[in-house]
């Protein structure tokens, strides 16, 4: 849906002109999996990469050979995404961005564009301000607070 966590995701690094990624089904391309949209210029792949990781708040990017000197067009799904790698190479997005790649996933990458892993976790940290945006429009007089509490059990050294 446009405005879940995709939304979300594709808000903090500054996407243009979105649209979902695949939609549910033609009579209603509003809801679906994933979201496309564009950088307002294109950027280098490596800053695109050092904005991605500071953005999500990623210990790490896994991701798979820099095929292009710069991305515009970025395709995303929060979450375990991998489903939607051939539509986003099919979509001709540069890059596309998931987490719980699996290694064999990243050969379908087959040099058409860069896939990018911030993982599982870091891909839906921001479902809290999605929550707390919903329950102070519905309850105006609710106090709605963040949780300080990271639930990701994965660390990175």
């Amino acid at each position: 849906h446009l405005n879940g966590v995709n939304r979300k995701i594709a808000d903090k690094l500054g996407l243009k002109h979105t649209r979902i990624l695949s939609p549910k089904n033609a009579d209603n391309p509003e809801i679906g999996s994933g979201i496309i949209g564009e950088l307002e210029t294109p950027v280098p792949t490596k800053k695109f990469l050092e904005h991605l990781k500071i953005s999500m708040k990623a210990g790490c990017i896994r991701h798979t050979p820099i095929v292009l000197d710069h991305v515009q067009k970025i395709a995303l799904c929060g979450g375990s995404g991998s489903f939607l790698i051939n539509k986003a190479i099919e979509e001709k997005a540069d890059i596309y961005i998931s987490g719980d790649i699996k290694y064999h996933e990243f050969f379908d990458a087959n040099d058409q564009l860069i896939i990018a892993d911030i993982g599982h976790y870091e891909s839906e940290q921001y479902t809290i301000e999605l929550i707390i945006e919903l329950l102070t429009a519905e309850f105006s007089n609710f106090a709605a607070h963040f949780t300080n509490l990271n639930t990701n059990p994965i660390n990175y050294f």
